[in-house]
């Protein structure tokens, strides 16, 4: 066996991982974390030995091996740490949501049978205390930041820096313990459990082997040539399976830095300071990136503004082949690169874009324009297409094979095939192992030779192998013309525009599309301080006439756009009506990780989607809500309904 086969082969857990960085790049930086505005800096050989204090800590308390031990909190190194040391002492780490509500925890601590939680801080803890009033498994919680708890009763509970002292101070007990437990781990022990994010009903939990995560962060990373030198903000949430592969998989596999941000209101400040070269981030961040960017735009000066506008309409013609490295003419470079000491290089140093050599979107389908305005701007923006259920990746883009269309061709060591109703199907080895405690889920999702059913529709391009994703399978339909009805394809457009923030479209076996609109505070607020326009709160605003206008505008303009596709041009939007509130995840209207929950919205708003459709002008409703602290209200309201104007498809504008 060659030195490095044989190397490859002892690295079958993220413990035999972090002991070959702790050999090998013991001076490099592995995690930095702000705090109180100041970065502070772990090398690797300092965080294998904070993980190891905390393993030890946790064979003090009693964690046995196969124990589930839940993390809760926001991207802190401790909170990584914490999910290493419970691999290293033979425990499975479930990481969950942080802003999940006491009712969402109860279900996954429950689920998962959890012995010990390592928790942020007081808030999480009182969220665990409240719920072990029907959770009853729950025998220890370890919280990390110390504020308020100072007079909580502490028989079954530690601070995490206790647990790590008493475990450093009994080292000669647990030595021996700590070292068989990790060296007896193999490539098909549990690494991992994560919940799904629930869009159709309860959240299952993915169990994920040593195997999955491994293999699959190597085969992804050597697609995108990462390196040890890489740096990445760890923002999104820890239950979410992609922070898992980027800040834990990827991270220990290539030996690269993990930065965590202070807070989610610093966020952007700290990604300005860190300046990543790898980046991820789902579509709404990008487009809640791109709304900032146009307020800041419509505030500026006149001849800040014309500089913007005329560049940017070279850099959207001209952008992405500079980009891909194709012939452009020696005016549009010159026009690019006077556009890049202007415009474009200020602009991404501002969105903390300047390093990104590898950058990616996925979770949902993002808008082209969107997409494009990356692209153009000389960002290196990518698509990649994954589940939780993959350990992330099944397609992604190379380089140079970029298009808004598409999601790329395989990740390395992934098969894929099409069913004949249209569902993608793929096997690799980052397939997951079982549905926690559910095996008919298993069996409907993973057959007996490996192939998963993703559930979305799409086919594979001849030509170029790139996988094209129509919509969830469950979600594309037919008007009651047998025309396509695809409703994502026209909510992506929708939110190009910085005033939509979220579009739910209605349209199946139904005679024309109808949509509900979120319109976005900040983007229509500036607007409304710009016109004097007075407003008390959301459901003011969105429900004033010059406001319905313009969203009226987006609408007849992404009904343009989508008459232009022969196969989907049945999608446009007849009638829409601006919701009186904001979709939202405590509601259930929305997951956690802000997908939209299709059905619920159906039933919930089951009144409005009515009135769309029997030609009312207005309609009046009442709404239950939940408020931050977890009570109960409804909110009242009259709501305008708008007929929209509509195009001809091309085939139809030649039959006439």
């Amino acid at each position: 066996m060659s030195t490095a086969s044989a190397e490859h082969s002892a690295l079958v857990s993220i413990p035999h991982l972090l002991a070959r960085n702790m050999a090998q790049l013991p001076d490099k930086a592995a995690y930095r974390e702000k705090e109180f505005g100041i970065w502070q800096s772990w090398t690797w050989s300092q965080s294998a030995d904070e993980i190891r204090a905390i393993a030890l800590g946790f064979l003090e308390i009693g964690v046995n091996k196969g124990d589930f031990i839940a993390v809760i909190g926001r991207n802190r190194p401790a909170m990584y740490w914490s999910m290493v040391a419970a691999q290293m002492v033979g425990a499975v780490p479930v990481p969950l949501y942080q802003d999940a509500v006491a009712e969402e925890m109860a279900y996954v601590l429950e689920h998962c049978g959890a012995r010990f939680v390592v928790v942020g801080d007081q808030e999480q803890v009182d969220k665990v205390i409240e719920v072990q009033e029907t959770v009853h498994g729950i025998e220890h919680i370890v919280y990390h930041d110390r504020r308020g708890m100072r007079k909580y009763d502490h028989t079954q509970m530690n601070a995490l820096d206790d647990v790590q002292a008493t475990g450093r101070a009994a080292h000669e007990r647990f030595e021996a313990e700590l070292e068989a437990r990790w060296r007896a781990l193999t490539y098909d022990d549990i690494c991992v459990m994560l919940y799904t994010s629930g869009t159709t009903g309860r959240p299952k939990g993915v169990v994920l082997s040593n195997r999955n995560i491994i293999e699959t962060s190597k085969n992804s990373s050597e697609f995108d040539h990462l390196r040890v030198d890489d740096e990445i903000l760890a923002y999104l949430p820890m239950a979410w399976v992609g922070d898992f592969i980027f800040s834990i998989g990827q991270a220990y596999w290539n030996g690269f830095c993990v930065n965590c941000p202070e807070s989610q209101d610093t966020m952007m400040t700290d990604l300005r300071e860190i300046g990543p070269t790898y980046y991820f981030a789902p579509p709404r961040v990008f487009e809640t990136q791109l709304t900032n960017v146009m307020i800041r735009m419509e505030d500026a000066g006149r001849l800040k503004k014309w500089l913007f506008d005329r560049f940017m309409a070279v850099a959207k013609r001209v952008g992405p082949a500079v980009l891909d490295g194709k012939s452009v003419s020696g005016m549009d470079r010159f026009k690019y690169w006077l556009g890049d000491l202007l415009v474009y290089g200020p602009l991404k140093n501002t969105l903390g874009f300047s390093r990104v050599r590898v950058g990616y979107t996925a979770g949902e389908a993002i808008g082209p324009e969107i997409f494009d305005f990356y692209r153009s701007l000389g960002i290196n923006l990518k698509q990649l297409y994954g589940q939780t259920e993959a350990s992330v990746f099944i397609t992604q883009q190379k380089d140079n094979e970029v298009r808004p269309d598409t999601v790329g061709t395989q990740t390395p060591g992934v098969e894929l095939r099409i069913a004949e109703n249209g569902e993608v199907f793929y096997r690799s080895p980052g397939v997951f192992v079982e549905y926690f405690k559910n095996p008919e889920s298993t069996a409907s999702t993973k057959d007996a030779d490996g192939w998963v059913a993703t559930g979305d529709a799409g086919f594979i391009e001849e030509a170029t192998g790139h996988l094209r994703i129509i919509d969830r399978a469950k979600d594309v339909g037919k008007m009651a013309d047998g025309r396509l009805f695809a409703p994502k394809y026209v909510e992506n457009k929708l939110k190009f525009f910085p005033n939509i923030l979220e579009a739910v479209v209605f349209g199946n076996n139904r005679d024309y599309c109808t949509a509900f609109i979120n319109i976005d505070l900040t983007a229509v607020g500036n607007w409304a301080e710009r016109n004097n326009i007075a407003y008390a709160s959301y459901q003011e605003l969105a429900g004033h006439p010059r406001v319905l206008e313009i969203i009226q505008g987006h609408v007849e303009a992404v009904n343009e756009s989508v008459a232009e596709d022969e196969m989907l041009s049945g999608c446009q939007i007849h009638r829409f009506l601006v919701l009186h509130k904001e979709l939202d995840a405590d509601d259930g209207e929305l997951t956690r990780t802000r997908k939209v929950r299709r059905r619920i919205i159906e039933e919930k708003f089951d009144d409005l989607i009515t009135a769309l459709y029997d030609g009312s002008q207005t309609v009046s409703t009442v709404t239950e809500v939940t408020y931050e602290d977890g009570r109960k209200g409804s909110i009242k309201a009259t709501l305008e309904l708008r007929d929209v104007k509509t195009i001809s498809a091309p085939s139809q504008m030649a039959a006439e």
